[in-house]
């Protein structure tokens, strides 16, 4: 029996779907390599919890960086990985959908659909993240009505404004969830002196963001290695640090929705005032970006329900409308 897969794979996270069965995986994109051994030897959770733990000769590390593919052999492993713990040993190879984030050139796509037949796709599928985004979360994309959705992911945020079947106006920047980390690190080492993880940066990121009216009064103690001595330091940090920390990207992406309203018609502008816009992806669970981007656009925002599954579910809804989305605006493309 053939099996249809829908793959959000992510900067951060990959998450899959099977046709009738929503979503069966959603993990880490994360491989660990022994360069001794010259092999992977986990994938996803089990990579994840080794990041900042291993011995230099074991590389845990994300294959894909900004939404794209930066190491195509681990890329390639890590798909074919997770494409068998959710089909098996299927006799019949599978159709795959790969959501890409809008604006990547025709090369990236092309890795992209390679690294899936490698990983033994039948045949690939590609669906522009916005639109997926769109899909996921329930919204009627027929209708001659402008719907605006910002999805910021993992490595990009892309923001899209459709109508009628159509994509009207669109753009894509590179930041996401682990730009902002890394601003969380580079921020820490300059005003404490305090040299932090990925994975502390994050949990910093979850429990404090507050982009929109930070008081102060959130904190957390934060640990690492001090830059001076050299040995462990702890220092407490409020919503505040992270503020200032998130505070340029954030406006990145609000100078993004900006640009993308002022590309609109006016009819469509007037009708996102009533529709609002649709937050998903990760970036939605940022405390206070919804309430940031109602005050600057002057209308509703409004996070989907489950905003980082929000994608991967679109990407499930797509299969039903494959003869539609190969005509339509979505701009699937199909590689045999």
């Amino acid at each position: 029996m053939a099996v249809d897969i829908g793959m959000d794979l992510g900067t951060a996270n990959v998450i899959i779907t099977i046709g009738g069965k929503g979503i069966v995986l959603s993990e880490p994109s994360v491989v660990a390599y022994d360069k001794k051994k010259r092999k992977v030897i986990a994938v996803g959770t089990e990579a994840y919890d080794m990041i900042g733990r291993t011995p230099e000769y074991i590389i845990a590390a994300f294959p894909l960086r900004d939404g794209v593919i930066s190491d195509d052999y681990m890329t390639e492993i890590m798909v074919r990985e997770f494409i068998r713990k959710v089909s098996g040993n299927m006799l019949v190879k599978p159709r795959v959908v790969l959501c890409v984030p809008s604006f990547v050139t025709e090369v990236e796509k092309r890795a992209l659909v390679e690294t899936a037949q490698l990983a033994g796709a039948r045949k690939v599928y590609l669906i522009d993240e916005p639109v997926a985004a769109l899909l996921g979360a329930g919204v009627d994309i027929t209708k001659p009505q402008g719907v605006m959705v910002v999805d910021i992911g993992g490595g990009t945020t892309d923001i899209a404004i459709a109508s009628f079947n159509g994509i009207v106006s669109a753009a894509s920047i590179k930041m996401g969830g682990n730009k902002m980390d890394a601003a969380i690190i580079r921020y820490m080492h300059r005003k404490y002196g305090l040299m932090i993880g990925e994975k502390t940066a994050e949990t910093a990121k979850k429990t404090l963001a507050n982009v929109f009216d930070p008081d102060g009064s959130e904190k957390m103690f934060v640990k690492g290695r001090n830059v001076l001595t050299g040995l462990p330091g702890r220092v407490e940090i409020s919503d505040l640090d992270v503020h200032e920390a998130l505070s340029p990207g954030i406006d990145d992406i609000i100078t993004t929705i900006r640009g993308v309203l002022e590309k609109t018609p006016p009819e469509l502008v007037g009708d996102i005032h009533t529709n609002g816009v649709i937050l998903t992806g990760g970036g939605a669970l940022l405390g206070g970006l919804d309430r940031l981007i109602t005050a600057f656009v002057g209308a509703p925002c409004i996070p989907a329900s489950k905003p980082v599954e929000c994608v991967a579910r679109g990407v499930n809804k797509a299969f039903k409308h494959t003869g539609e989305l190969l005509d339509g605006f979505e701009k699937i493309s199909v590689y045999k």
